[in-house]
């Protein structure tokens, strides 16, 4: 059974009263909440913070809470959404139900109910990450790739089916969104791990250069070559061999290339032995190479042989939800790699890196952390060491309050006197719509005279 102070719930309701009485009692009962007024707000809140449940009403103005639900699932399809519905409305809340909510109860709210449906969803909540966990370690062996949004569980997920077989594999990704990272772990979750994993960046290097470093050459075979030397698939024989940068190849190392990858063989560059290679290909481009060949700049037969599988990495925009944790991981890296004591990382400055567009992905977030960390000031990592771009975007409200309420006391008198109205002064039937015992409701009710 979880413990309660590990864990926090979203309360999502356009009902101030109520949610705050909602906020009220689950801190009672030593919940961590937070607090959304509409189902646009809780959205935002799921997509930029991490919850262990959600309670919702079904019925609120702005977005109700089916609409809500549905983009929540989308965000993190692991998270329980617990659904609140008058009785006018269990059809909205059945049918989100049969949509994959966890559960709804139905107002007025049966307190216990409620505490015992939280703990059992955030039960199964814990128990469906270990199972993620245990599958993304099952499938994927070895990886420093860091990722919990849908786009990265669903990559990885394909990284695990696609590892272990012979095929070549095409990973597409804008700049710096770690496409070597994705080829290292189909390496290494292969029968061909222990076996060399040879890069090659083809942009990198020069066009007379690209031949003899993939496919070695003889001594005296150009200027220069003063010995035989092994090329790149030689080196990788065995193993795996990635292209970085495909796409940038030239029409005439195409050619070359889609020799070896149907005969796998190779002639040294001035040589005439031919020689056979076990070489598995994992290419990468960040070059949409459909248009490529409809435009004449890549061969379309090597293009079908290179995408036998095609493995998309997401741009960090669209995995916004992983900046916290990639945030993390590099502040710890690089505090720890240039000596610095880092204590936290500010609110405010999370803020600054959730917000921005990193239009250079993940290599440069890494690289705005690592200049964070060696210009801060003191223990804390603020956006004031951040690099420039950053500091200088104009920062969204926030959408969602992440503190309890500070009139708890007002809100909950509200919703006693309220319910009282609506009972007709009758205490026994308002203790039981509040989920209290009568003398715990004249209690209240003495209190509030005294402080009147």
């Amino acid at each position: 059974m979880v413990k309660n102070k590990s864990v926090k719930v979203l309360v999502v309701d356009d009902d101030q009263v109520h949610r705050f009485m909602l906020v009220s009692m689950l801190t009672e009962w030593g919940w961590s909440c937070a607090q959304a007024d509409d189902g646009t707000t809780a959205v935002a809140a799921v997509e930029n913070h991490s919850y262990d449940a959600v309670l919702m009403d079904v019925r609120m103005t702005k977005m109700d809470g089916r609409e809500a639900f549905s983009r929540i699932q989308a965000i993190n399809p692991t998270l329980p959404v617990i659904i609140m519905t008058a009785y006018s409305s269990v059809d909205d809340a059945v049918e989100a139900i049969q949509q994959g909510a966890h559960d709804y109860l139905t107002k007025p709210l049966d307190f216990e109910r409620l505490r015992l449906t939280l703990m059992r969803a955030v039960d199964h909540h814990q128990v469906a990450n270990n199972k993620q966990r245990t599958h993304r370690a099952e499938n994927v062996l070895d990886t420093e790739i860091i990722g919990a949004s849908k786009p990265m569980l669903e990559l990885l997920d394909m990284v695990g089916y696609v590892a272990p077989t012979e095929a070549t594999v095409l990973i597409y990704g804008e700049s710096g969104t770690g496409k070597e990272l994705v080829a290292e772990a189909l390496h290494n979750n292969s029968e061909r791990r222990g076996k060399p994993f040879v890069k090659v960046n083809c942009a990198a290097i020069v066009e007379n250069l690209l031949e003899s470093e993939l496919f070695g050459h003889e001594k005296g075979a150009f200027t220069g070559a003063e010995k035989r030397r092994e090329g790149k698939f030689v080196q990788a024989d065995g193993g795996t061999l990635f292209l970085d940068e495909i796409g940038d190849t030239s029409q005439a190392m195409q050619v070359k290339l889609l020799r070896v990858l149907q005969e796998q063989e190779l002639q040294r560059v001035g040589g005439e032995e031919t020689i056979s290679v076990d070489v598995r290909i994992i290419a990468a481009t960040n070059r949409d190479l459909e248009e490529e060949v409809a435009a004449g700049r890549f061969r379309e037969d090597l293009y079908y042989r290179l995408n036998v599988v095609m493995l998309t990495v997401p741009p960090l925009r669209e995995r916004s939800s992983d900046i916290a944790l990639l945030v993390e991981h590099f502040a710890e890296k690089f505090a720890k790699k240039n000596r610095r004591a880092l204590d936290k990382i500010t609110d405010q400055c999370m803020k600054y890196l959730k917000q921005y567009s990193w239009p250079g992905n993940v290599r440069e977030l890494e690289n705005a952390i690592e200049r964070g960390i060696i210009l801060m000031r003191g223990s804390e990592l603020t956006e004031k060491s951040l690099p420039l771009p950053i500091q200088k975007i104009s920062l969204k409200e926030d959408e969602v309050d992440d503190q309890s309420p500070t009139s708890l006391f007002d809100a909950e008198k509200q919703l006693i006197m309220k319910t009282i109205k609506e009972t007709d002064g009758n205490k026994s039937e308002a203790a039981r719509r509040l989920g209290i015992t009568r003398k715990t409701l004249q209690n209240k009710l003495n209190r509030y005279h005294n402080q009147s």
